[in-house]
């Protein structure tokens, strides 16, 4: 294993352009027997000196697809919707190796030798090239588009897949490709998978009535751990949907990343009791640094998020562990103070209520225009205190 490892960092060599981000390499593969043409992209963020790791993603016919999919990663995470990737392309279309790189057998639908070679390729040289000299996640994902499509299916079929997502374009599906998949998503445990699977009007019709069978197939797939989506486009062209497709990908893939929306508060927050809504959204940081590799702190609007929860439920007898969630991440800030002084007032335990009050009084600037407005929360509260006989452990 160490000499292969030694043997792919030589065989791995120099850059020959370079435009911002993403280099281009010259890979001399072992198992094709053959030098392959690929880009990496790597993120402004990336540092090889840091301990931050990136999610891995793997274009095929990256003439076609890896600026489009370098652009929309991009755009995801300045939107902070996706963790910031690695991505690396591979050439297939300077003389047509996608046909000979992704070809299978009419008979069983699994890939020809040499589309088995290719496939070795990828698994066992570019993926362990990338893990072995970048900081990579172990989340994986894999796009394709049409032939390539299909192709990257067989990764999803392993007994150990290799990626974490794939990302099928329009595929041309093998006519027993559905089935093989069928047959996968039942033993999916552990680590959730994710698939994408994108058609149109534009493919041609037994092309995209398989793409619709296989849609039959697999949304209804009751494994909570196999992640579907499947979009139709119409009044679109098989060259616009692939924008269209990564961007919908993307959308679908880094849902657990993102901010938390109305659909994921409806569907998996809004019915929770406050500590089990504050647990949700601590797991739902913790999974996004280890499946994704980034160490995010819990953003303010996710905190609001589940703020009504906290107060309306249970009698705001969770205040209090929110407050400290919140001076725990936020020390700058007001609001935990806040949420911990509202729990001791509910309580009428004023000592205690205005002490947190004015330490997150003292947070803020004199000219913020916030001050007047939480100052008031210390005025309400020694209203109370001296309009009542204080309790003697209150002094």
């Amino acid at each position: 294993m160490k000499k292969l490892k030694l043997l792919l960092i030589v065989l791995f060599f120099g850059t020959s352009l370079t435009a911002q981000n993403i280099t281009t390499h010259k890979f001399n593969s072992i198992e094709l027997g053959t030098q392959r043409t690929i880009k990496i992209y790597l993120p402004p963020e990336y540092d090889s000196e840091s301990t931050d790791l990136y999610p891995l993603t793997v274009v095929l016919d990256s003439e076609f697809l890896f600026d489009v999919v370098v652009g929309n990663a991009i755009l995801y995470a300045n939107k902070d919707e996706a963790p910031p990737q690695i991505i690396v392309g591979i050439e297939q279309n300077r003389r047509n190796e996608r046909y000979t790189d992704c070809a299978f057998n009419l008979e069983n639908s699994l890939p020809t030798p040499e589309a088995q070679l290719f496939y070795n390729f990828i698994g066992r040289e570019l993926v362990y090239y990338m893990d072995d000299n970048y900081p990579i996640s172990p989340f994986r994902t894999i796009i394709g588009n049409t032939i390539t499509a299909n192709f990257i299916n067989y990764f999803f079929i392993e007994q150990y897949p290799t990626f974490s997502a794939y990302v099928n374009i329009n595929p041309y599906y093998g006519i027993d490709v559905p089935s093989m998949l069928l047959n996968k998503t039942g033993g999916i445990k552990d680590e959730n998978m994710y698939y994408y699977l994108s058609n149109g009007e534009y493919n041609v019709d037994k092309r995209e009535a398989l793409i619709e069978d296989t849609n039959n197939l697999l949304s209804g797939v009751a494994n909570p751990h196999f992640k579907y989506k499947y979009d139709v486009f119409t009044n679109s062209s098989k060259t616009a949907s692939i924008g269209q497709s990564i961007a919908g990908a993307f959308g679908f893939i880094f849902e657990l990343y993102s901010k938390i929306s109305k659909e994921e508060f409806e569907k998996n927050v809004q019915h929770l009791s406050p500590p089990d809504a504050i647990a949700y959204l601590e797991n739902k940081y913790v999974e996004i640094e280890y499946l994704f590799g980034t160490s995010k702190k819990i953003r303010e609007t996710d905190i609001y998020a589940i703020e009504p929860i906290i107060l309306d439920k249970e009698n705001g007898d969770y205040l209090k562990n929110f407050g400290e969630m919140i001076n725990k991440l936020y020390p700058e800030s007001p609001i935990g103070d806040y949420y911990i002084g509202r729990y001791y007032e509910t309580g009428k335990k004023y000592k205690q209520a205005l002490k947190y009050y004015k330490n997150g009084y003292s947070k803020l600037p004199a000219n913020d225009p916030n001050a007047d407005g939480y100052y008031q929360n210390i005025e309400r509260v020694l209203n109370k205190r001296d309009g009542l006989i204080v309790d003697p452990e209150e002094n």
